[in-house]
């Protein structure tokens, strides 16, 4: 089963959540705003993207500026940042089995799932 980490509100989340279900995969819905991942499921889900956690951020919201841009941070700080501000995780994430990726690019996604 195909897993996606989706905002209903970003255009580029939309259009891979459509293109997962015209793929007529599997699909399970998260919807990481409202069902806000755990430190350790966010953790899990940065090592299936094979990342380091700052780049799972989106770095141009305003809360990451005003917060903590240009501030040292741990990974776990980092991690934490993102679990108490989900708007903060790059999104749409697609998950399946222990591999992830961030599904912007929908020829990506295609060739991921």
């Amino acid at each position: 089963m195909i897993q996606i980490y989706h905002n209903p509100r970003c255009g580029k989340s939309r259009n891979c959540l459509a293109f997962i279900k015209e793929s007529e995969k599997e699909v399970e819905v998260i919807n990481y705003l409202d069902n806000v991942p755990t430190f350790d499921e966010l953790k899990t889900l940065i090592q299936k993207l094979n990342f380091e956690p700052l780049a799972l951020v989106r770095q141009k919201e305003k809360i990451w500026i005003e917060n903590f841009k240009n501030k040292p941070m741990t990974n776990d700080e980092i991690i934490q940042a993102m679990v108490t501000y989900p708007i903060l995780i790059e999104r749409p994430i697609v998950i399946k089995g222990n591999k992830a990726i961030i599904g912007r690019e929908l020829d990506h996604v295609k060739d991921f799932i």
